[in-house]
């Protein structure tokens, strides 16, 4: 966006409209995810109202889209600088001695996610097969992992990368003494 552009409330109806529609969801469901009234989605979607910047932030949440893509016009190029704080990841938690921290943002999911994985010594995460054609790139920054991807497996140790496959039922594991972490790039 050119910097002496302002959105209007025009604008920003027309794009909260225009991704409301992609998700095929009615205004009864965007007020329901987003907790922002239906009247106030109304107005907003008409051009009768400039919301503020903490309602707009909500609707994008719901919509899993860049605040940026609310109010940008047609024609304008953004340049992304999101800065997520370590303390802001959100995790994943449900296998004991494992962590992992999502790196990637919303709107890269179901094509690329990026995780940040910590794996206590006999931690194990075992993973049933993804989509179709989907595969995991590992890169072992500590420690050292196991990795079991249908009949094949590795041991990888701290810099080893490996590319597997995970269209099939898959797993890591620590066998060192040590916690190991490691990123991983889900491609699908």
């Amino acid at each position: 966006m050119k910097t002496n552009d302002i959105a209007t409330p025009k604008v920003i109806g027309s794009n909260v409209r225009k991704k409301r529609h992609e998700r095929h969801w009615s205004l009864d469901e965007l007020a329901e995810s987003s907790r922002v009234s239906k009247a106030t989605l109304s107005q907003i979607e008409s051009g009768r109202v400039n919301p503020t910047v903490a309602t707009l932030w909500k609707i994008a949440q719901s919509l899993e889209t860049e605040l940026s893509q609310l109010i940008k016009s047609e024609g304008d190029t953004f340049r992304i600088f999101n800065i997520t704080r370590n303390g802001d990841l959100p995790r994943l938690t449900g296998t004991s001695g494992v962590e992992i921290k999502v790196l990637s943002p919303i709107s890269t999911a179901g094509e690329v996610e990026l995780y940040f994985l910590t794996l206590d010594s006999g931690a194990v995460l075992a993973s049933e097969a993804h989509e179709p054609d989907s595969c995991e790139l590992v890169t072992v920054i500590s420690g050292r992992v196991e990795v079991e991807a249908g009949t094949n497996s590795a041991l990888l140790n701290s810099g080893d990368v490996l590319h597997y496959q995970c269209d099939i039922s898959h797993r890591i594991s620590n066998p060192g003494t040590e916690t190991a972490t490691l990123h991983m790039v889900v491609k699908f």
